[in-house]
C-alpha cells in the first residue's frame, strides 16, 4: 500500500459505531448559561482547564525558576540547502534543584530569513531515522526542535506514577507523565527562542505521534506560543473520543476496535491524573470529552493527523470530537484554523505526515494551496450519525 495515496471512504469497514453517552456541551457555562461571545469562551476556557485538562492529566507544574541554555556541539546536517544542526543543554527546574535535558535543533542557514520550527519530544521513538522524515520539513525552509521527553519523566510500564526528574525536582507534585512531558514542550520552546538561532516566532508547530501526540495536544493547549498543535496517532486520551467506541477493519486487515478509557487505565495509569482513575469503567460518564481539547487549541491552528488502518486510534471517534470543537473556532473567528487528514497504512510517524504537517505550516504562513489529500476521510460520515447511543 502507497502511504502516500488519497484514501477513499470506502477504505474501513466499520461493524460496531456506539456513542454510550451523549457528548457534553461544549458551549454551555458550568452556570448553565450558553456561551455566545468572546468574553463568555475567556470564562469557558477557563473551566475547561479544569474540567477537561486537570481532571485527565493531573495538576499542572509551576512556572520554572530558570531556563538556562549551554550550547554543546555544532555540525553541517545537509549540504544542500546548508543545514546545520545545534545542541544544546537545557538546565531548568528550581534553583535548589534544577534538572537538565538536551534539545537538538536543525534549521537551514539563510542568511536574513526566519523559520518555521517544529518542537517535537519524540526523540526517544526510532521514526527520527526513518528515510526522509526530518527533510520532509527541512526541505521546505522548516526547522526542528527536538528533545526525548523520557528524560523529564519516565515511560515505563509497571514503576507506577511520578517518576523521573520533574518529580525528583517538584516533590509533591501530583500529575501524570503526560502533563510532565507537555510541560517539557514548554521548557523546549523557552530553550529554543534563547539559542539565537533564526526562527519565525508567529510559526512554532507542536507535534509528536501516539503517547507523544497526546504530549503535543496538551502541550499546545497549555503554551499559546504554538500557534500550529499536531497530535498525530494520538487516538484515547488524545484526539479520539471516550464515549465513542467502534469496530472495524480496513481495507482486508486484521479487524480491531478502538481503544477506550479503561484500556488507558488497565496498563498505563501512570500518564494521567490520579482522579481519571475514578472513572474507570465509567467513561460515559466524564464531564468532558476530548472536543474540549481540541476547542482549547482555538483560535490558534489545529491539524489532526491520523492513518486509515488504526482502528486502535478511534478514527470515527476522533472526526466526531473534532467536528464538535469546530463551534469554539467559530466563535472565534478562526473556523478555517482546523485541519484534519487520514493516509492509508498502519500507526506511526511517517514522512508522509510529515509533508502534511508542512503543508499546513506554509498555508497558513504563506497562503500556500491546501494538499488535495486534505479533508479525504476513509469511511462515510454518515456512521457517526448512524452510531447508537
Amino acid at each position: 500500500m502507497d502511504i502516500s495515496e488519497k484514501v477513499n471512504e470506502n477504505m474501513i469497514t466499520v461493524t460496531e459505531a456506539v456513542f454510550t453517552s451523549s457528548l457534553p456541551d461544549l458551549m454551555t457555562l458550568d452556570s448553565g448559561d450558553k456561551v455566545v461571545t468572546k468574553d463568555d469562551w475567556t470564562v469557558r476556557r477557563k473551566e475547561l482547564i479544569k474540567t477537561a485538562v486537570e481532571l485527565q492529566y493531573g495538576e499542572l507544574p509551576p512556572e520554572p525558576e530558570l531556563v538556562e541554555v549551554t550550547k554543546l556541539h555544532t555540525c553541517q546536517y545537509m549540504k544542500s540547502p546548508y543545514i546545520h544542526m545545534h545542541t544544546f543543554l537545557v538546565k531548568t527546574g528550581t534553583i535548589e534543584k534544577p534538572f537538565r535535558f538536551k534539545l537538538q535543533v536543525i534549521i537551514p542557514d539563510t542568511d536574513g530569513e526566519k523559520h518555521p520550527v517544529i518542537v517535537d519530544g519524540d526523540q526517544c521513538w526510532s521514526y527520527y531515522m526513518s528515510e526522509g522524515f526530518l527533510s520532509a520539513a527541512l526541505s521546505k525552509g522548516i526547522g526542528w526542535a527536538l528533545f526525548d521527553r523520557t528524560v523529564i519523566a519516565d515511560d515505563v510500564n509497571g514503576k507506577g506514577r511520578r517518576n523521573g526528574q520533574i518529580f525528583e525536582t517538584y516533590e509533591g507534585l501530583d500529575c501524570g507523565a503526560l502533563m510532565a512531558w507537555a510541560w517539557g514542550y514548554k521548557r523546549a520552546a523557552d530553550a529554543l527562542l534563547k539559542t539565537g538561532l533564526p526562527v519565525d516566532l508567529n510559526m512554532i508547530a507542536f507535534s509528536g505521534h501516539s503517547r507523544g501526540g497526546k504530549t503535543a495536544l496538551l502541550a499546545g493547549i497549555l503554551d499559546e506560543r504554538a500557534s500550529i498543535v499536531n497530535p498525530n496517532g494520538s487516538g484515547a486520551g488524545g484526539a479520539g473520543c471516550c464515549r465513542f467506541e467502534m469496530k472495524g477493519q480496513c481495507e482486508g486487515g486484521d479487524p480491531f476496535r478502538s481503544e477506550t478509557v479503561d484500556d488507558l487505565l488497565n496498563v498505563f495509569p501512570f500518564w494521567f491524573g490520579p482522579e481519571l482513575m475514578n472513572y474507570k469503567s465509567r467513561a460515559d460518564e466524564l464531564p468532558f470529552d476530548e472536543h474540549f481539547l481540541k476547542a482549547l487549541v482555538a483560535p490558534r491552528t489545529l491539524f489532526i493527523s491520523e492513518a486509515a488502518d488504526d482502528i486502535w486510534a478511534n478514527p470515527l471517534g476522533t472526526l466526531a470530537t473534532t467536528r464538535a470543537a469546530e463551534p469554539a473556532f467559530k466563535l472565534l473567528g478562526a473556523e478555517d484554523n482546523v485541519f484534519w487528514y487520514w493516509r492509508p497504512g498502519k500507526h506511526s510517524h511517517t514522512r508522509v505526515d510529515i509533508e502534511m504537517l508542512a503543508n499546513v505550516i506554509l498555508h497558513k504562513r504563506d497562503g500556500a494551496p491546501l494538499d488535495g489529500r486534505m479533508f479525504a476521510k476513509p469511511f462515510r460520515e454518515e456512521l457517526i450519525k448512524q452510531a447508537i447511543i
